[in-house]
């Protein structure tokens, strides 16, 4: 199983942006974690990050064919971005949402996802943590037939 793993903008900035929110790792240091859970797993993972909604959306659409799920943590964009949530359904590959920090108990303008409909889940709220929860849904989740 083939697993992109995106992650969207200021993420870049984990350890030093808010620590008291995201927690003082940073995301090279979440990658690794992930490798070793990737590796455990069997999955082969594809980890990237980039502070630009038109980037994350040709990741997304050349994703199609060649990955097998898609893990996202679309950071703001997640409130925001309806391009975002089309290339997601248009690629056809099930995604998990995932947060480092529980959004539903933050400002209200984080309380609605625009990718959470078309993402097979969302995991939210428990640190680095979050991100192996996700990688582990991705892989064991039995996903229903489409009619």
């Amino acid at each position: 199983m083939r697993i992109l793993v995106l992650n969207g903008p200021n993420l870049n900035l984990l350890g030093l942006r808010e620590p008291h929110i995201y927690g003082e790792l940073t995301l090279q240091d979440i990658e690794r974690a992930l490798r070793v859970e990737a590796s455990r797993l069997g999955v082969d993972l594809d980890f990237r990050q980039s502070n630009h909604e038109g980037e994350l959306v040709g990741w997304i659409q050349e994703a199609r064919g060649v990955f097998d799920r898609i893990v996202i943590n679309a950071a703001a964009y997640t409130h925001t971005s309806i391009a975002l949530r089309d290339a997601i359904t248009a690629s056809g590959i099930p995604t998990v949402e995932v947060h480092l920090s529980n959004v539903h108990s933050r400002e209200s303008f984080r309380h609605q996802s625009m990718i959470a409909a078309v993402c097979i889940g969302q995991i939210a709220g428990f640190g680095s943590l979050s991100y192996t929860l996700a990688l582990e849904a991705a892989c064991n989740v039995k996903l229903k037939p489409k009619p």
